[in-house]
């Protein structure tokens, strides 16, 4: 009998955090619910919690078997976390929009925070390295180099494969 996980955020910034459970991807706060909702056997497992500029929520729960538990997740601002003063403009398209994305090795958010009309990622100019992944698609790997106030695009379909072929940012962070 398999135990479940919901998971309640108090604001934006924890309903967007992604999850790993036991090491593993499993997608952002508010999407884990309905055919997306965590099924664990039961047991001890680990949860972490990660939003970019907050320090890792991580808890240790114990599942039990045929039961519901929630996790409150509150996540704490990094002291001295600052925008750069300079900067270019990201946009990723990427689909599925669930997936993980990591800037310079990094969790930054799901790929759906960075693309549409009304949302980009502002990076401070210069190289940088993108990697989308998410279990049970290959990962996307690029670089980008941005001067200042330029705007860029990267658009990408992640192609489906394997839960092996995720990189070990989605499986063992």
């Amino acid at each position: 009998m398999m135990g479940e996980l919901k998971f309640k955020g108090a604001s934006g910034v924890e309903r967007d955090a992604g999850v790993w459970v036991d090491g593993v991807y499993v997608g952002y706060v508010k999407e884990l619910k309905g055919d997306k909702k965590v099924l664990l056997l039961p047991g001890k497992h680990e949860v972490t919690v990660r939003q970019s500029g907050y320090g890792d929520f991580i808890r240790v729960v114990v599942v039990e078997p045929a039961q519901v538990l929630t996790v409150r997740v509150a996540m704490q601002l990094i002291p001295g976390a600052r925008p750069p003063a300079i900067t270019a403009e990201l946009k990723l398209t990427v689909e599925p929009g669930r997936a993980a994305v990591f800037l310079d090795d990094n969790y930054i958010g799901h790929a759906s925070e960075f693309g549409g009309a009304l949302h980009s990622l502002s990076v401070s100019p210069g190289k940088h390295r993108i990697k989308v992944a998410l279990p049970g698609y290959r990962t996307f790997e690029t670089e980008v180099g941005l001067l200042a106030g330029q705007k860029s695009e990267v658009k990408t379909e992640l192609v489906k494969g394997s839960i092996e072929q995720a990189s070990s940012e989605v499986k063992n962070r």
